[in-house]
């Protein structure tokens, strides 16, 4: 598996986070929790692409999600050692990607995501949305191929293996699972669209993948705001996240 270009580019978005860092099931996370009365039971988790946890771009999403009745966990999958920021500015010498994806897999990341969803069921947590960004949607499968989570968001999903990825998750998974896409992505290409809504025709727990036009891998969270259509690009991105987790959490 690889990435590519799109998953280190992008715009850092203006914004002052308003979450807080806290320590569950032994891992930093960024937290936000909604300023109203929300229900304690449920949690959304955010996975988060490959600048981590404390790239503010992540936090001010986290707490858009947090405005919306969510209380959002970011674990800090990555331990440590997310991509540095300065590679979404193109600094000489480029950034070794695919170096740095060597040592972050599966091992790497799941067991992390593990002991905080484990911390929050043993706090009295018992619906797990998930929310996941590039690299992130990655382990947002994993999570549902073992129904640890209860409904699932991707954002132009990375490192996922068509058809065989999709193929499992209808085979195993139930949670109901949106796909929010895009027109240029090699990681999440137009036959790799077709194909999933050809393979998630008729999954009962629930499937939709909403297309945005003029906008690049990456979109969703690391958009450049400045171009009108990647602005309602990502915005709705959001809003079609947003709306069906609230409708399966």
């Amino acid at each position: 598996m690889s990435l590519c270009k799109h998953c280190i580019q992008g715009v850092t978005h203006e914004g002052t986070p308003t979450g807080k860092i806290e320590t569950i099931g032994g891992l930093e996370c960024y937290v936000a929790t909604p300023t109203v009365d929300y229900p304690k039971d449920k949690v959304l988790l955010y996975i988060t692409d490959v600048f981590g946890y404390a790239f503010v771009n992540c936090k001010l999403l986290v707490d858009d999600f947090a405005r919306n009745g969510f209380k959002v966990v970011a674990p800090d999958i990555m331990q440590g050692d997310p991509i540095p920021e300065d590679a979404l500015l193109g600094v000489e010498g480029g950034f070794d990607l695919a170096g740095w994806l060597k040592n972050h897999g599966a091992e790497y990341a799941r067991p992390p995501l593990d002991k905080v969803l484990a911390a929050l069921k043993a706090d009295g947590v018992t619906s797990v949305g998930a929310v996941g960004y590039c690299y992130g949607a990655r382990w947002v499968f994993d999570l549902a191929f073992d129904n640890a989570i209860t409904v699932a968001a991707v954002a132009h999903p990375s490192l996922l293996q068509v058809p065989a990825d999709l193929e499992k998750y209808v085979a195993t998974a139930k949670a109901p699972l949106l796909i929010n896409s895009c027109e240029v992505d090699p990681q999440f290409p137009p036959a790799s669209q077709a194909a999933a809504d050809k393979i998630f025709a008729g999954f009962a727990p629930g499937y939709k993948r909403p297309y945005f036009a003029g906008c690049t891998h990456g979109f969703a969270v690391r958009g450049d705001l400045s171009n009108p259509q990647v602005k309602a690009g990502k915005e709705g991105a959001f809003k079609e996240s947003v709306e069906w987790l609230k409708e399966h959490i």
